[in-house]
């Protein structure tokens, strides 16, 4: 079993083109520069070019305008004035939006029915285009788009390309080189930082720093969807499945990696919270996502909570289609963003 070790280097990458105001207030002076991202297997599927969900361009006049994709899995409660554009699934032959379309029950029966392939796309560049165009139009002085980790996506470079397009001195993207409240935390604190009105370096500034103090851990039932979708090597697969094992994985550099292999459930969770408690330090802004597990998710929560009493409780939902797709029923992870 290897030692417990994630990678400190920053984890954020950005290229120009609160939960808790904690996050914010810490995500001061971290940045860093871009480079190019591969394509999803299946990216450049057809659908609604300009298709975005939850908030609208209301509210953006005269501030930067902060834009994110479906895996960020923010709580409708959270998300404020964030624009999210949504990745595609495609159940078979009908594709439908992430979170639009189709929510997480209606996946994890998806998934069940083995007969039936699960595949995801990455939102058109064109969609981005027209959002970002969206809010410029109305009013927003800049935009800054911040999404999925470029090593398990083509979302980042489709953003990238939109915002050549439209005008890279106003539109900058960042890759958060996480997932899920990973990259929702770091989109929380950029619209916070735009919201008391910062300007676009420093909007973008907040994004990255919080990225790179974030850490993503999580555990599946089984590996062959993440090897199926090019996200884990088919050697690391085959070994859990021979075994039976449970294997925690994490993100290290945006990619996912093993962590460690454990036998059970029970002891996959407990692992999830001594690894989550190593990270946070004394405080830490928390989460939890899961897929059609949500007992294991509230007993993962109640223990983190009683664990690190001095930090906020851990948001607890279920993960986005579009990550569902790859990790499977029974995935159990959780995101921690050190304070300080």
């Amino acid at each position: 079993m290897p030692d417990f070790a994630l990678d400190p280097r920053p984890a954020a990458v950005t290229e120009r083109a609160d939960v808790a105001a904690s996050v914010v207030d810490a995500a001061a002076d971290d940045t860093a520069d871009a480079t190019a991202s591969p394509d999803d297997a299946t990216a450049g599927a057809a659908g609604p070019a300009g298709a975005t969900v939850r908030a609208g361009a209301e509210g953006v006049a005269g501030r930067v305008a902060v834009v994110t994709d479906s895996t960020a899995d923010l709580p409708a409660a959270l998300t404020g004035a964030v624009r999210v554009v949504p990745l595609e699934v495609r159940l078979g032959d009908r594709v439908v939006r992430d979170g639009v379309d189709i929510g997480p029950g209606e996946l994890s029966a998806a998934i069940a029915d083995r007969r039936l392939e699960v595949q995801t796309s990455r939102p058109t560049p064109a969609a981005f285009a027209e959002t970002y165009r969206e809010l410029l139009a109305a009013g927003a002085s800049a935009v800054v788009s911040v999404h999925l980790s470029r090593e398990l996506s083509g979302t980042w470079d489709a953003a990238r390309l939109a915002a050549r397009e439209v005008d890279p001195s106003r539109v900058r993207v960042v890759d958060s080189r996480a997932m899920g409240m990973g990259l929702g935390f770091a989109v929380l604190a950029a619209d916070r930082a735009a919201a008391e009105g910062a300007e676009p370096v420093d909007v973008e500034a907040a994004a990255s720093a919080v990225a790179a103090r974030c850490r993503v851990i999580f555990c599946v039932d089984e590996l062959d969807r993440l090897r199926r979708g090019g996200r884990i090597g088919a050697a690391a697969a085959v070994v859990g499945t021979v075994l039976a094992v449970k294997p925690l994985l994490h993100l290290v550099d945006g990619r996912i990696t093993a962590l460690e292999k454990v036998r059970t459930s029970a002891r996959a969770t407990q692992r999830l919270v001594e690894h989550a408690v190593a990270v946070a330090g004394t405080e830490a802004d928390l989460a939890v996502h899961h897929l059609g597990v949500p007992e294991r998710a509230e007993d993962l929560a109640d223990r983190l909570a009683e664990r690190l009493p001095a930090s906020p409780r851990p948001v607890v939902s279920e993960i986005s289609a579009v990550i569902g797709a790859h990790v499977g029923n029974g995935a159990l992870g959780v995101v921690v963003v050190p304070r300080g």
